[in-house]
């Protein structure tokens, strides 16, 4: 289930940050995370280069960013 719902509201905004959808589907991080893995296994997403704030390096990795590859 909460694959489906991290698959609908990635393909819904296109791009998001793993904060992003842990606020906004009310879990962890290392939840979406793990969800993220297997999308990204299936081609589904793709990690980001770089981090949401610009790459300082001292951001957490609740700022990587993910975006929708479809189907």
């Amino acid at each position: 289930m909460i694959l489906t719902r991290v698959s609908d509201t990635l393909r819904e905004r296109r791009r998001a940050s793993v904060s992003d959808l842990a606020r906004s589907l009310e879990t962890t991080p290392e939840v979406i995370e793990a969800m993220l893995a297997i999308l990204a296994r299936k081609g589904r997403v793709r990690r980001l280069p770089g981090k949401a704030c610009g790459g300082c390096g001292k951001c957490d990795a609740g700022l990587a960013m993910y975006e929708w590859a479809g189907d």
